[in-house]
Parts: structure tokens; C-alpha cells; sequence
């Protein structure tokens, strides 16, 4: 009589079999791509810093659509109405490949090599004017995108109108709207010359006899910003803000009232308390500023 033995445990040669095909499945399956990172392209165009600025012109800015209030992160945001000023200062970032090609707020597609930018509040498409005081660089970017969402950010740039401004990592910045108004008057342009403002001459009427106008007052020159590094306050589109807020820091922080000055460039009245010998003597009363006043300086060289 013959005997016979098998496994006492038949199912173990099916467990071991389907572990071993699992085993073999994992050794050939390709790896999971790993999740993009934003920066630059390997190899940019080598001419950004010839790319010409926005042009401001009026373009329709409807209601609703990505001019609606709108959530991000926890957070409410209310979109400004379409002939709304606006004039910030804070931080500016910048964003890259991660999403060049993709769909911006407004619908359009993002072109990283484009002078664009993305904003919270302002209606799109808007025109804002950027500048870097710490190199007094400017740029005129489109803005048509929403972002950034990182408090104490104000600004995300484009590539190109980043490295344009000089902003390589975060840097503080002004931005400044151009509005529909100034865009129709053409005020966005430097040196726009005034409207010439005359009296009408009715046919027939003999013109108006010439009398003497009584002699202006006199107003005191600008003051002069010497070199050195200054501690800027705020920047202001009207003086009656830039002077008030000028009188306020001379009546909070000791001894600063005779260094506070208004300085008027590029359309903005800036108050700044200045100049110091080294930065960091600049940053330490930016420190004591921010303290009495509950703003944030920034410190800028002027060469």
C-alpha cells in the first residue's frame, strides 16, 4: 500500500505565490512623480530685463466672475470696485514654472515671461505701478490674477517683472493702482503735461481787460534726500496724509522730528527720517518706529 502525504495547509502555497507577484509588481512599477516646485526654467530667455512694461490702456472690467467676493485659505476677500484707488507698501514673491501655462483668476493663461502680476483685491485686469525703493527700480505690471495669500505678502510678480524690479526671494515694495481715470487722461505717463486751462471768448465780446494777479506765496523748496540709508514710514498719493503722518512720528518717537522729511517722487509723497551712516543704525530705529507706531518701516538707500 502505497502512501501519499500532502501539505496540511494547502492555502500557504497560494499566499506565498500572491505575495511574491506583489513583490515582483512593486520592483517594476515607475516611481511617483514628485510634486512640482516653483522657480525659474534651467535655461531663461536671455533678454528680460529688455521686456517693456505693461501698457495701460482701459479694458472692460465687468462685475462678478473674478471680480466677486471670493474665499482663499479661511479667508474672505472682497474685490475693489472698478475706478478704486489704491496705494500699499509690503512684501513682494514672485511664482514660475509651477504655473506657467495654467489658468490665471481672470481665465487667461499665465506667461511667466509676461509683465503680470497677481493681486487680492484689485478689480481684473488692473495696471499697478511696483517700485523697489531699496534700488528705486520701477516697473508697470498687469495685474490679472489673484494671490498672493501669505500674510504680508501684497504682490506676486511675474518672472520677468520680478527680476526687472530686482526681486530675487521677498522684498518690500510700493504698489500703486493706475486707475481707468488716469489711464483716460493719460496722468499714468512721467511727465504728463497739464490740460492748459483758458477763459472762453464769446464772439462779438471785447476780451476781458488784463489786471495784475497778486504775487504768489512763496513755498519752501522741496527738501534735498542726501545719501545714506532712510527709514520710509509711508507713501502717500495726497501730502495732507504724508504730512500727517509726519507730525504723528515727530510726536511719538523722541528726537525724530528733526530727521522726518516728505519727499515728492514718482507721484507719491514719502515720509522718510533720514539719512543714516549704516544700515544697521537705519534698522535700529525702524525697530524703535515700529514699535511707537504700530507700522512697519522699511529701510532704502539713496546713492
Amino acid at each position: 500500500m502505497t502512501m501519499t502525504t500532502q501539505c496540511p495547509w494547502p492555502g500557504v502555497k497560494l499566499l506565498l505565490a500572491a505575495v511574491l507577484l506583489a513583490l515582483a509588481g512593486c520592483a517594476t512599477r515607475a516611481p511617483l512623480p514628485a510634486p512640482p516646485v516653483d522657480g525659474s526654467e534651467a535655461r531663461p530667455p536671455p533678454d528680460l530685463m529688455q521686456v517693456p512694461d505693461a501698457l495701460p490702456v482701459l479694458e472692460p472690467i465687468r462685475h462678478g466672475g473674478p471680480n466677486k467676493p471670493y474665499a482663499a485659505l479661511g479667508e474672505t476677500y472682497k474685490p475693489l470696485p472698478a475706478d478704486a484707488a489704491l496705494s500699499e507698501q509690503g512684501l513682494a514673491s514672485w511664482y514660475g514654472r509651477k504655473f506657467h501655462g495654467r489658468r490665471t483668476a481672470s481665465g487667461e493663461v499665465y506667461n511667466m515671461y509676461a509683465m503680470t502680476a497677481a493681486h487680492r483685491t484689485l478689480p481684473l485686469p488692473s495696471f499697478a505701478r511696483v517700485t523697489n525703493p531699496a534700488n528705486g527700480r520701477t516697473v508697470i505690471v498687469r495685474v490679472n490674477d489673484r494671490g498672493p495669500f501669505v500674510k504680508g505678502r501684497i504682490v506676486d510678480l511675474s518672472y520677468t517683472a520680478a527680476q526687472k524690479l530686482g526681486v530675487f526671494g521677498l522684498a518690500a515694495v510700493e504698489l500703486v493702482r493706475i486707475t481707468p481715470d488716469e489711464i483716460r487722461r493719460g496722468a499714468w505717463q512721467p511727465n504728463a503735461p497739464a490740460a492748459p486751462t483758458a477763459a472762453p471768448v464769446i464772439d462779438g465780446d471785447e476780451p476781458p481787460a488784463l489786471t495784475a494777479a497778486p504775487a504768489p506765496t512763496p513755498t519752501p523748496s522741496p527738501p534735498t534726500a542726501s545719501r545714506g540709508f532712510w527709514v520710509q514710514l509711508g507713501a502717500f498719493r495726497d501730502r495732507q496724509g504724508a504730512e500727517q503722518l509726519q507730525t504723528q512720528a515727530g510726536e511719538a518717537v523722541d528726537g525724530i522730528a528733526p530727521m522726518l522729511a516728505v519727499f515728492n517722487e514718482q507721484s507719491l509723497y514719502r515720509v522718510q527720517a533720514g539719512p543714516f551712516a549704516r544700515r544697521d543704525e537705519a534698522q535700529r530705529t525702524a525697530e524703535r518706529m515700529r514699535e511707537k507706531l504700530l507700522l512697519v518701516p522699511m529701510v532704502v538707500e539713496r546713492r
